[in-house]
């Protein structure tokens, strides 16, 4: 294993996140702001308890993940495709890297930028809500399994991208709508039917629904399916990247 070459990803990519870290930050914090004062505050004081939690602390898991999806998607494909961009991409494939060593530079850093980001919103979150973890270890745990799922996914999607344009079409018109779809500011089960059930086919649903498991102890859906599903989508992710670089798609021509 070279670590020393996946080191060397990992500090250049962190570096990246380095030089705009300020803006980095201050987004999640306005943006987690706003989101109470509208759920939290104007919407959640109209809503009563969903089981015994407040709808103001009900909303931080999807809260969390609507960011860590967008960041690690973004974070890895921006990082991937930028080397395609520049052409510099030759100087990686021919460096003394395999496929997995890379994998694990790229994906590390961009899985490792987007929980600081999850982390500053659960943070910012407490000034608002009283807000308690009933499994705290399970809780990281999780967060660190998405975020790397989804910059997993977000690799494979800048190296399929051919312009700055294509690394927004997946997450602005499917991510986005699926996560607002799939429970992250209401419960599955005020749904009337056929919506939860069609919601159940919503693969984001149970993502959100494991993770609010690990702070409230509550899940629309069985928690071993969310847990299933998690691992499932990073399994396939890391298969077709394990593919990319078997074939060289995208990567040699």
């Amino acid at each position: 294993m070279n670590l020393h070459g996946i080191w060397a990803i990992y500090r250049f990519e962190m570096a990246r996140f380095g030089r705009t870290i300020w803006t980095s930050l201050a987004t999640p914090v306005i943006t987690t702001t706003l989101y109470f004062i509208v759920f939290g505050s104007a919407i959640g004081s109209q809503m009563k308890n969903i089981g015994d939690v407040p709808y103001g602390a009900f909303i931080v898991p999807g809260l969390m993940l609507l960011t860590i999806f967008s960041e690690s998607v973004f974070n890895a494909s921006l990082g991937i495709y930028m080397p395609k961009f520049t052409g510099t991409i030759y100087e990686l494939l021919s460096a003394p890297l395999s496929a997995v060593e890379t994998v694990i530079g790229y994906v590390g850093a961009a899985a490792t930028k987007s929980m600081v980001i999850g982390l500053v919103i659960f943070a910012t979150a407490h000034l608002f809500v009283d807000l308690h973890v009933a499994h705290p270890l399970l809780m990281l745990f999780y967060l660190l399994l998405v975020a790397a799922s989804f910059s997993l996914f977000g690799f494979c999607l800048g190296i399929w991208a051919n312009g700055f344009e294509q690394l927004q079409i997946i997450p602005l018109l499917v991510i986005t709508p699926l996560t607002f779809l799939g429970g992250a500011f209401y419960s599955l089960s005020v749904l009337p039917e056929p919506w939860r059930t069609v919601s159940l086919f919503n693969p984001i649903a149970y993502l959100i629904n494991g993770f609010r498991w690990t702070f409230f102890g509550i899940s629309d859906v069985d928690v071993l399916a969310c847990v299933a599903v998690t691992a499932g989508f990073g399994a396939l992710c890391l298969a077709a990247v394990v593919t990319i670089f078997h074939t060289g798609w995208r990567l040699k021509s």
